[in-house]
């Protein structure tokens, strides 16, 4: 369910204010966007859609605010092994798929159950599990290459 703007702006003062940082326009702005965005963005989507509300942001007030966002708990940041990072406001435990090919990242409906993280950890001596984060890797509908292929081979006679 969305929240209103002003809901969003308040729920974003209290957690600024709890964490010593000012409330701005700017980071008003991404945390709007942000908390309404269900893509999972990088920081030049979000620049490219909160400049059109704040005409005079930067590319670096935005990566600020949203390290600002995540440092407030209001925002994850979910990073990949090439340096690539895309943000998401939902802060519940939730896991994702991510394609290997246009990179969009979807949420995961469903949570492993605790009896099944323990099934996983067994044999790893003492191992105790804190959290986890699960995401599972492959290829979207658009880019799946099974999708390609059927396309590239025409109508079977």
């Amino acid at each position: 369910m969305k929240s209103s703007p002003e809901a969003t702006d308040a729920r974003l003062r209290e957690a600024l204010e709890a964490t010593g940082h000012r409330f701005t326009e700017q980071r008003a702005a991404v945390y709007r966007f942000l908390s309404g965005a269900t893509s999972h963005p990088n920081a030049d989507e979000v620049f490219q859609e909160v400049r059109g509300l704040v005409p005079g942001i930067s590319l670096a007030t935005v990566y600020k605010s949203l390290e600002t966002l995540v440092n407030c708990g209001l925002a994850a940041k979910l990073t990949y092994s090439d340096g690539s990072a895309r943000y998401d406001a939902r802060m519940d435990l939730h896991h994702h798929a991510r394609c290997l090919s246009c990179g969009r990242v979807m949420d995961i409906p469903g949570l492993l159950l605790g009896e099944e993280i323990e099934s996983l950890t067994r044999g790893l001596d003492g191992f105790s599990v804190l959290g986890y984060r699960l995401e599972l890797t492959g290829f979207c509908a658009n880019c799946s290459p099974h999708q390609h292929m059927s396309e590239s081979a025409g109508p079977m006679n």
